[in-house]
């Protein structure tokens, strides 16, 4: 029998995911200038992440992504100095949070609402840049160790999918879907890869490279990109398209904006309103079932996306 998500995603009516995490959080007034990110954040202060995740649900989201992209085990032992177990706690109280808003707020609507297990690359524990890039290299027997303790954690706390997200690099693309079967054959996931540009993800490999190793993989949910400028998106969406042969493609750009990493500091015009309105249900009609905002969205933007696709139910 398949999945409530797996149901809705071939039922082809949108799916909509949150925004950025860290972006809200600032707004709230927390500090994530730490090597840990809004990571931090569920050790300091967890309520502001539950808070978080509610209102995106409010906003419109139907999917609400965990606070553990940067929180790796290795992570979490090297910078909170804590036990292999403490850390998983950590990872586990992601998954409670999203859990306690999705179920306060699905009290008042009618529809499913889900909860995904965000895990970040090898390059954000590097804290180089490097997940925007690709270039680096670890065994996959190492690279499977990386990541097996957090997605241990992420699904025994009651994840329905696993968000492999902001994906770089071929090597680490093929570590974790054989951690995926192998390990954890009953659980979904979708992946998403950050880009060099339209046609290739960071590490120069092309999109039809990719999309060839998920061929026969049935818990893969949807493919498709994140963390990317919007235009980009859309190009490499419509690349992507013929190539993926089952579930759906998924999307969720920046806002528009760009980051000057020698200013440190975001630069440029943000995609908002009526242009990002026309531009969601551009990414709708190249095929992307699941659509929602990565860095310095909101939950206003999340709510212009809803709107924009309310002719699609």
């Amino acid at each position: 029998m398949p999945s409530p998500l797996l149901t809705h995603i071939t039922s082809h009516i949108p799916l909509l995911l949150d925004g950025a995490l860290a972006t809200y959080l600032e707004t709230l007034g927390a500090d994530i200038s730490g090597a840990l990110w809004s990571a931090d954040i569920l050790v300091k202060n967890p309520s502001l992440i539950k808070k978080t995740h509610l209102d995106y649900y409010r906003a419109g989201a139907n999917i609400g992504i965990t606070a553990s992209y940067q929180a790796s085990i290795p992570g979490l032992l090297k910078h909170l100095g804590l036990s292999e177990e403490e850390a998983k706690c950590v990872v586990r109280k992601s998954v409670e949070l999203v859990i306690d808003a999705r179920d306060e707020y699905a009290s008042k609507i009618k529809g499913n609402l889900f909860v995904a297990g965000s895990v970040g690359p090898y390059g954000a524990f590097l804290a180089d840049g490097s997940e925007y890039r690709g270039d680096y290299s670890l065994p996959k027997e190492a690279m499977k160790a990386f990541h097996r303790a957090r997605i241990e954690a992420l699904v025994e706390a009651g994840v329905d999918v696993l968000a492999c997200e902001t994906i770089p690099a071929k090597a680490e693309v093929e570590a974790l879907l054989e951690l995926l079967v192998t390990e954890f054959p009953r659980t979904e996931a979708w992946f998403s890869f950050n880009l060099r540009d339209s046609g290739h993800i960071s590490d120069g490999t092309c999109l039809s490279e990719i999309a060839a190793l998920f061929e026969g993989v049935e818990q893969v949910v949807a493919l498709g990109f994140n963390c990317v400028p919007d235009d980009v998106a859309l190009v490499a969406l419509e690349v992507l398209k013929p190539l993926v042969k089952r579930g759906t493609l998924i999307v969720y750009p920046n806002s528009g904006e760009q980051w000057n990493a020698r200013a440190r500091e975001w630069e440029g015009n943000r995609t908002e309103g009526s242009t990002l309105a026309d531009k969601t249900v551009k990414w709708w009609e190249a095929g992307a079932g699941m659509i929602g905002g990565c860095c310095r969205t909101t939950p206003e933007d999340i709510k212009v996306m809803k709107k924009s696709l309310e002719g699609f139910h």
